[in-house]
């Protein structure tokens, strides 16, 4: 009887922790794609890395509030204004496999609160980060 375990990959696990070399170049290449595609979109990128993860968020100047919006929050216009530039608008979560052309790809559902697998716009699960950027930056309004 054969007990060789046999590994597949799958995009939605798994997954190889993201050196520090990499970090950088990646963290480079996003902020420089956003810039030229989304530039005046948002106010700030956060890119952040966690184990196997890149996190990238964005944040936005929030549109005035009306007075009875913020009647309804209690809050005033600055505190209103404050508390939603400094919420990040989560756009999408890579994971990385060894190749800094070929990420796996999750994507922020707000209707669930969490990332969910998504495939690019090729078909497949895997790709660059800056058609990674594209997918998720949906989330950014056209100015």
């Amino acid at each position: 009887m054969n007990t060789k375990k046999v590994w597949m990959h799958t995009p939605d696990a798994g997954g190889v922790k993201i050196p520090p070399p990499v970090r950088s170049r990646t963290t480079e290449r996003i902020t420089r794609y956003a810039e030229a595609q989304y530039g005046g979109r948002y106010s700030r990128l956060d890119i952040r890395y966690r184990g196997v993860f890149c996190y990238i968020d964005a944040y936005v100047e929030p549109p005035e509030p009306s007075p009875e919006l913020l009647n309804i929050t209690g809050e005033t216009r600055e505190e209103f204004m404050d508390r939603l530039r400094n919420t990040p608008v989560h756009l999408c979560r890579l994971r990385y496999f060894g190749d800094e052309e070929a990420w796996g790809l999750a994507f922020y559902t707000y209707s669930n609160e969490r990332y969910e697998l998504c495939m690019y716009r090729s078909g497949g699960f895997l790709g660059p980060v800056e058609e990674a950027f594209d997918i998720g930056a949906m989330y950014l309004s056209a100015e």
